[in-house]
């Protein structure tokens, strides 16, 4: 279809009147709008504040833009590929075109497959799914577990943790030349990290890998909301990401690469919508004819708010323009970065060192305390959001602690008491929505309670500091 009622063609096409196009001063640049931004919470010295959400790798909020484009379609929402009503063909429509749209803001090659799924970690697992025979997989120790763990029979080569980019390359063109059998190949690689927030060299060891036989895939959850991402430039030959940290939490997620693999596996879900034909045997069983399609990989009704949402937030920043958005990120991770350093008992996590490019994801240790505890009371008594634990990067977060990068731990659950040593860290991450007064609060935070201690009581609950009431 291409007649669309006018709210949803509004949704679709309308450039919002804040869109800024031209390069800006970082630091005058105004934060894109997102949902959330005038919520109060309280505090347990009394009193509220406005909430400062500072946990962007893990779920960035909804950009205004997205809300409002979901909005304006919801009323329109139908069942998508096969119905014949009106409804069902413009959702049909939109959802098509929401995989077009995806495909241009990652700018993949003409035959490369956009494939919707719930989020990287599925993407990555439907890959694993896909797999030709006697595939090795190398991955990096530095990956987030999404990466580490969905590759199930395949056999695994997890490299040491590199400290220097050109080290990461080395170490991945000595693993893929002593490969045995020669045969087919992946490379995983983060983007950025979820934990150090460091860019990776990703076009060089995506040259490395090529140069070798092996395919590459991008985990671009931590990347895609920070920089452009480009398929051909980096000449990968998949990019994974997913909606909920490109400021559409809507419950989606992107594979997109090349078809070859895809059209040769199995259907990752089987039933309606992957099977093209399906007819009874004489022996009593089925025949399927699956498609070659996207589609393929798609089974049963798809997410049509979670994909158009994806959509709508590579429009919006596409529009808003990465060259603004990365030099106003840059801004305000020299404020927290310049802050911490005036904190001694601060240690800021690397892998590259401090002039290591990296977006706006910082994790950090506090001596003399426990980084649940330090969470808490910069949740209860500044209204501040961040993130403790191990990040669902284990390997990575003890080998950046000291530890053995083998050891075990529960995803955020903290190993001691408050004021206990523990293998965790405090993770703090920010991008196109944050205002520079959430950073400012933070900074202040961190020196007060490093200064003064905490204004509050806190105890252990099931395994977290939580303010004792």
């Amino acid at each position: 279809m291409s007649t669309y009622p006018n709210a949803v063609a509004t949704a679709v096409a309308t450039v919002t009147a804040d869109t800024v196009t031209a390069p800006v001063d970082p630091a005058c640049a105004e934060p894109l709008p997102v949902l959330g931004r005038d919520v109060t919470v309280p505090l347990v010295t009394g009193g509220e504040v406005t909430y400062a959400a500072l946990d962007y790798a893990a779920s960035a909020p909804a950009l205004q833009r997205v809300w409002d484009d979901v909005a304006a379609y919801a009323p329109y929402y139908g069942s998508v590929h096969r119905g014949a009503g009106y409804l069902s063909q413009l959702s049909t429509d939109l959802f098509e075109q929401s995989r077009a749209t995806v495909a241009e803001f990652l700018d993949c090659r003409p035959a490369d497959q956009v494939v919707f799924t719930r989020s990287t970690t599925d993407s990555l697992n439907l890959l694993a799914a896909v797999l030709p025979a006697g595939c090795q997989v190398f991955v990096f120790e530095t990956e987030h577990h999404a990466s580490l763990l969905p590759w199930g029979d395949a056999q695994v080569t997890y490299l040491n943790a590199p400290r220097t980019p050109a080290q990461a390359v080395a170490t991945l063109e000595r693993a893929l030349a002593d490969r045995e059998p020669y045969g087919p190949a992946l490379v995983c690689v983060t983007g950025a990290s979820n934990v150090t927030g460091e860019l990776w060299p990703v076009k060089e060891l995506a040259a490395a890998a090529h140069a070798h036989g092996a395919r590459v895939v991008l985990d671009a959850a931590q990347l895609a909301p920070h920089h452009a991402v480009s398929v051909q430039e980096l000449d990968v030959d998949w990019v994974a990401f997913s909606g909920h940290k490109l400021y559409a939490p809507f419950g989606s997620g992107v594979l997109a690469g090349r078809a070859d693999w895809l059209r040769q596996a199995q259907p990752y879900l089987a039933g309606g919508g992957a099977s093209r034909k399906v007819a009874r045997r004489e022996d009593g069983g089925v025949d399927v004819e699956w498609h070659t399609t996207a589609a393929r990989h798609e089974a049963g009704s798809p997410n049509v708010i979670g994909v158009y949402s994806i959509a709508s937030a590579c429009r919006a920043l596409d529009e808003a323009g990465f060259e603004n958005l990365v030099a106003r990120e840059r801004h305000l991770i020299a404020k927290v970065r310049g802050g911490l350093a005036q904190v001694p008992a601060v240690r800021i996590l690397s892998l590259f060192g401090d002039d290591a490019p990296r977006v706006g994801v910082i994790s950090f240790v506090v001596d003399g305390w426990n980084s649940s505890h330090f969470a808490a009371a910069l949740s209860a008594e500044y209204g501040i959001g961040v993130r403790d634990g191990l990040f669902c990067a284990h390997p990575l977060v003890r080998t950046l602690l000291g530890s053995e990068p083998q050891a075990q731990g529960e995803c955020g659950a903290p190993e001691a008491a408050p004021g206990e040593r523990s293998l965790n860290a405090i993770r703090v991450s920010f991008g196109a929505g944050t205002p520079d007064e959430h950073v400012d609060r933070f900074v202040r935070a961190v020196q007060e309670l490093v200064a003064d201690g905490a204004k509050w009581q806190y105890r252990t609950e099931e395994g977290r500091c939580v303010p004792a009431v």
